[in-house]
C-alpha cells in the first residue's frame, strides 16, 4: 500500500470517517509496534494539524515516551501525575479543555492549551496512552474521544 493520506477538510466527523480506514490500512499486516505507533501519530498530526501527537508506553511502572510528532517532550511520567499519568491510573480517556486548570498538569510545552489522553487497553490493563495536545483551548470533544478510542483499539501489542 502507498503510504499517502487523503486529507479530508470537512467536518471533524467527516475527517475521522475518512482517516479511520486509512489508518486501519496502514496497520494491516504490520506487526511492528513502533512502526504502527509512528504511523498513527503521523496520520493524526497530518490530518488535524494538532500541536503534539504521540504515545507513551508503560515500562517499569512509568510511562515512557514512544513515537510522536511535534516538539520534544517529557520522557517519563509517573502513574497519577499529569493528564497522561492520571489517564493511566484511571484507565479512562481524559479531555482537558484548559490544561492550566488541570491539577498537576505537566507542562512539556507552554504552548499546549488543551489535551486529550486515551489509554491503550488490553484485558483491562493499560499498556500505554495516546496523548494529543493543541495550541487552542477547548479543542477536543466527544467526537475525538469516540474516534481516538477506536483508533487505539486497532493496535496489537
Amino acid at each position: 500500500m502507498a503510504e499517502d493520506l487523503t486529507i479530508n477538510k470537512g467536518t471533524k466527523q467527516e475527517q475521522y470517517e475518512s482517516l479511520f480506514p486509512q489508518i486501519r490500512g496502514l496497520l494491516e499486516g504490520e506487526t511492528d509496534l513502533v512502526a504502527n505507533l509512528g504511523n498513527i501519530a503521523a496520520a493524526l498530526k497530518e490530518q488535524f494539524g494538532w500541536f503534539w501527537v504521540g504515545f507513551y508506553l508503560v515500562k517499569d511502572q512509568e510511562l515512557v515516551l514512544g513515537p510522536f510528532q511535534g516538539p520534544v517532550a517529557c520522557t517519563r511520567i509517573r502513574k497519577g501525575r499529569g493528564v497522561c499519568g492520571t489517564s493511566w491510573e484511571k484507565a479512562s480517556t481524559l479531555i482537558v479543555p484548559d490544561v492550566e486548570k488541570f491539577p498537576g498538569h505537566i507542562a512539556c510545552s507552554s504552548l499546549s492549551k488543551s489535551e486529550i489522553v486515551v489509554p491503550v487497553l488490553r484485558d483491562n490493563a493499560v499498556l500505554g496512552v495516546l496523548d494529543v495536545d493543541s495550541e487552542l483551548p477547548d479543542q477536543f470533544d466527544d467526537t475525538d474521544k469516540q474516534w481516538l478510542e477506536k483508533i487505539v483499539a486497532l493496535l496489537s501489542f
